[in-house]
């Protein structure tokens, strides 16, 4: 398993280098975005661990280069940045798991293991088909399209995932909990209101300019994608 790590402090990523080393994954280091491009077209990397913030060019926009060639490729960021906001523009340049510095080495190997897993294993019994549709709302998951009533919207990867999940179950209310494991992981802190942003980005693409809502909030209980209520 080959794993770029970009890193400008030499400090952090020899310790990381050290502690996945000794867990059997094969280490590639770069310490700015650039070089980290190059590596990532002559190396079949399995997974990038980045600094958000690199030298010539930003954690945030080198996941989005990254993302565009490689939309599978699961990345982490490392960050002493840790407000919702910076944590949602991480999400949505394409993220897949975010830790705040300083970090226990030990949780970055449960982190790496949970999203391998994740992008390996089918999480849903739909993914054999790439359309969904619900009502006038439809999905196109090879090219991660979507319409309501023939009209486009443009979704974050994040805001995607999510309503792929929501239309994967229908009329069926999910909890926070559930909707943190199969969007996020299991590790994602449910005691912050990332997931209600989210819904609350969702209603206003998905739902916002239509007479028609559909996606709906269960108090005490979680969110339901529904025409019934």
């Amino acid at each position: 398993m080959k794993v770029l790590i970009v890193e400008d402090n030499v400090r952090v990523s020899a310790l990381i280098k050290r502690g996945l080393e000794s867990q059997g994954y094969e280490i590639y280091i770069s310490e700015d975005a650039e070089d980290a491009l190059v590596m990532a077209d002559r190396i079949l990397i399995d997974l990038v661990i980045m600094d958000i913030m690199l030298p010539t060019m930003n954690g945030i926009e080198l996941s989005k280069i990254l993302k565009k060639k490689n939309p599978d490729l699961p990345i982490i960021m490392l960050t002493a940045l840790g407000t919702i906001d910076e944590k949602i523009e991480g999400f949505d340049a394409g993220a897949d798991d975010y830790m705040v510095k300083p970090f226990e080495i030990r949780e970055l190997y449960a982190r790496i293991k949970a999203v391998l897993l994740r992008k390996s294993s089918p999480t849903t019994k739909n993914e054999i088909s790439d359309i969904l549709a619900y009502q006038e709302l439809q999905i196109n998951k090879k090219n991660s399209r979507v319409f309501r009533d023939g009209k486009e919207i443009n979704l974050t990867p994040k805001e995607f995932k999510l309503l792929v999940f929501l239309m994967d179950n229908p009329e069926r209310v999910l909890s926070r909990e559930e909707i943190a494991e199969n969007v996020w992981g299991n590790h994602f802190d449910t005691g912050t209101n990332y997931i209600d942003v989210y819904i609350a980005y969702l209603r206003k693409k998905i739902d916002k300019n239509f007479e028609k809502k559909l996606i709906h909030t269960k108090p005490g209980m979680g969110f339901i994608l529904s025409h019934q209520l």
